[in-house]
């Protein structure tokens, strides 16, 4: 039987792993924990999320969307393990993250293919006859990075990921919280604490005179535009969060039946909804600052935080130099890469980057050309943007329908979302029959 290594057991390890062995091959994987941790994780069990429990959203006419609709189709294990955990968020996926992590942490244990190793892996191995796959993620080891580095010849590249608190549900003042989800009719999924202008300036202010960690000396202070830390989003004007994270438009007050002038959504973390998550509020705020300035927000003031916010660094490689369209190293055709080391940015994009490597590693395996998915398809589109965005620029990027090919005809926006959710999954049924991929 064909053989495969894969190192890294999180979102990307986890997928490739499930998606070679649905391919005939056997696999060993290898995860660090339970014998050391990244300074972000802490649960023993694969797969586990750091940061969000969202997948965002679920319509299949937006770009994550389509790219889950995709996945699905390939037999994707952590798109069904989602499905399995799910907890209400509206129109957006978010799961029970211990559920969810648990649950496939069981099916690749009991998988008969599957042999999970606990071991640190701290430099690349050499050149084999079977595919290695490197799914380390954004906080792969210090050791590790340095024999990457070794292998790439280049320079490692990092920003700084922020994690936003956990509260705990029945220390929330549900006499000023409110149910509801933007725009939608009836209660919704999100409680909402809602701000006047007065209590919204107090809490600006507070904000901006609120202590942080302090970077390390070998650390910049570059983030992620996608998942900017409070913060710095309150650093760049007044009313920049009543315009991003505390956007009140579409939340009205059922008791007064209109927008505040700020609101704070908090999302369920688990099914039996007894801790919910700050929406948009990443920091990197000291641990106490945290609990005095966010304990100003309406409703909170008596907040239990179950988990409070974080910085941590996130790596990547500049893949336009490095990697074939196929996740390839153009230097080292026997080991792909897979997930947010890749540089792509967030838990979909990671775990389609694991899917496809591990497609095309169970393709090596059995002697088989590696394939690449057309760029009319989400997964295509973020190979493109791998492969073939300027090494200069290179920055993480989560999937969006910028990164697709441009339109050939002029397209009305509202018709958008449909004709690129038509054409990805055509495409993607085209390549799946012509590369017989099952």
């Amino acid at each position: 039987m064909k053989h495969i290594e894969i190192i890294g057991g999180g979102l990307a390890g986890c997928e490739a792993a499930w998606q070679a062995v649905q391919r005939g091959c056997t696999v060993t994987l290898y995860d660090m924990k339970p014998h050391s941790y990244s300074p972000a994780h802490s649960s023993p069990d694969l797969a586990e999320l750091v940061c969000s429990n969202s997948f965002r959203s679920d319509d299949v006419e937006s770009a994550v969307g389509l790219l889950k609709e995709e996945m699905r189709r390939l037999g994707s294990l952590v798109m069904h393990a989602a499905l399995e955990c799910r907890v209400p968020a509206g129109k957006a996926l978010a799961v029970d993250r211990d559920r969810f992590s648990s649950h496939i942490t069981e099916t690749l244990s009991q998988h008969p293919a599957v042999k999970i190793v606990n071991k640190e892996i701290t430099e690349l191995p050499a050149a084999a006859e079977h595919p290695v796959i490197l799914a380390t993620g954004p906080l792969t080891s210090e050791a590790l990075t340095d024999s990457l580095v070794e292998l790439t010849g280049r320079d490692r590249l990092a920003f700084y990921d922020a994690i936003a608190p956990i509260v705990s549900a029945d220390s929330l003042d549900r006499e000023i919280i409110y149910r509801k989800s933007r725009y939608d009719d009836g209660p919704g999924d999100y409680l909402n604490c809602p701000m006047d202008k007065e209590q919204y300036l107090r809490f600006i202010t507070e904000l901006a005179q609120a202590q942080c960690v302090p970077l390390k000396e070998f650390e910049k202070p570059k983030y992620f535009e996608g998942c900017l830390p409070i913060e710095v989003i309150r650093s760049r004007g007044d009313d920049t969060l009543r315009f991003g994270p505390m956007k009140p438009v579409g939340l009205a007050d059922p008791r007064t039946g209109e927008d505040p002038y700020a609101v704070v959504q908090l999302r369920m973390e688990n099914k039996e909804g007894t801790t919910y998550n700050l929406v948009g509020f990443q920091t990197k705020l000291t641990y106490s600052e945290q609990n005095r300035v966010f304990r100003l927000i309406p409703g909170m003031e008596n907040a239990d935080f179950v988990r409070f916010g974080s910085i941590h660094r996130n790596t990547f490689i500049c893949a336009p130099e490095l990697l074939e369209p196929t996740l390839e190293f153009k230097s080292r055709p026997d080991m792909l890469l897979a997930g947010q080391l890749s540089g792509v940015e967030g838990y979909v994009e990671s775990a389609a980057m694991g899917l496809l490597a591990g497609i095309n590693g169970a393709r090596k395996a059995c002697g088989q050309a590696p394939s690449v998915p057309p760029p009319e398809t989400a997964l295509g589109a973020l190979i493109r943007h791998l492969t073939q965005s300027d090494p200069k620029h290179f920055q993480p990027s989560n999937v969006n329908f910028g990164l697709f090919p441009a339109w050939e005809k002029k397209v009305p926006k509202r018709l958008r979302g449909p004709k690129r959710a038509e054409a990805g999954l055509a495409a993607l049924k085209n390549w799946l029959e012509k590369e017989h991929i099952q």
